[in-house]
């Protein structure tokens, strides 16, 4: 028996029999999952060195200079082609791991029992007590979508053409999310390129470019959305509803009429006035205004859920 141990935060699509495959013939205790890295990307990653058998010997947490340079090894030992190994020295642990059953038991309840984390403490010092810890080499899409910056990246790349960073059209390995049995998006004088577009969409006549835009969303007449993440919204308001709340001077769910929202992520329920622009004028890297409905980070805006931009609001 064995546990899989994965992250919550990244995006990739992994085979996990061949994993676990992996894992029982190598007889390990435990294996990593390994990316192969270039010298530029390494310096951000936990680096490990394997020897010929594709055993992990030592681990470096973000290394520089003499430190990275230390840390190459010979990935053809896990199956990349000559070529390709020249140009990915390193291997970084990209914190998904198998386990066998008495190597956890013994790790958790005898060796590391007051360890925190698993991918810095418990892994490493498993290594050093003798275990048989063992990489896999994993060369395919993969994206720690753990920052504002990276999950705005990894969104927006699915938007590129011919082909994107990351398919969801893959027949052989699915990926499937929640049925919710929402109507069809409905599209009105819109002008909309190189955009992805959820279901149950209402969207007028405005300008959608280079954009994802979540299940739900509202987009009204005049608005110019680029470069911009929308996550939609949990529920529908009527047009009663929403007549009711501009009559009373408040703010309908969605984007408002001639809006500008370039280069941010607007989060679910939003509330977005009419004539606002989030653009960040002032080139802006990082602002805390959570009290006003928004941060930024990285210069990118982010409305967070369940806000209300008053209507005429320039970010």
């Amino acid at each position: 028996m064995e546990f899989l141990i994965l992250a919550g935060d990244h995006l990739y699509r992994m085979d996990y029999q061949k994993f676990i495959q992996a894992h029982r013939e190598t007889n390990a205790d435990i294996t990593v999952a390994a990316l192969p890295m270039d010298e530029k990307r390494a310096t951000a990653f936990g680096l490990m060195k394997i020897n010929d058998e594709g055993r992990i010997t030592e681990f470096s947490e973000k290394p520089k200079g003499e430190q990275l340079r230390a840390m190459r090894v010979d990935t053809t030992i896990l199956g990349l082609d000559e070529e390709r190994a020249k140009e990915m020295p390193y291997i970084a642990s990209m914190g998904i791991y198998v386990v066998s059953k008495d190597a956890m038991l013994k790790l958790l309840r005898e060796q590391f029992p007051q360890a925190n984390d698993f991918g810095s403490e418990v892994i490493p010092g498993a290594t050093s007590v003798g275990m048989a810890v063992q990489a896999y080499l994993y060369d395919g899409y993969w994206e720690d979508i753990g920052t504002i910056e990276a999950f705005y990246n990894a969104n927006l790349g699915i938007t590129k053409k011919p082909i994107p960073d990351f398919s969801f059209y893959d027949r052989s390995a699915p990926i499937y999310t929640q049925s919710r049995f929402l109507p069809p998006s409905k599209m009105l004088d819109a002008d909309v390129t190189d955009s992805v577009i959820g279901e149950g969409c209402v969207i007028k006549n405005c300008q959608i470019r280079h954009s994802v835009v979540g299940l739900r969303s509202w987009i009204s007449e005049g608005a110019i959305i680029e470069d911009a993440l929308l996550m939609g919204a949990d529920y529908y308001e009527t047009d009663e509803e929403r007549s009711l709340l501009s009559n009373k001077g408040g703010v309908p769910i969605g984007i408002g009429k001639d809006c500008h929202v370039k280069r941010a992520i607007i989060d679910k329920n939003a509330r977005i006035g009419a004539n606002v622009k989030i653009i960040n004028k002032d080139n802006v890297q990082e602002a805390a205004r959570e009290t006003d409905g928004y941060f930024i980070k990285s210069g990118i805006v982010t409305v967070i859920k369940d806000a209300s931009i008053p209507s005429g609001t320039v970010i």
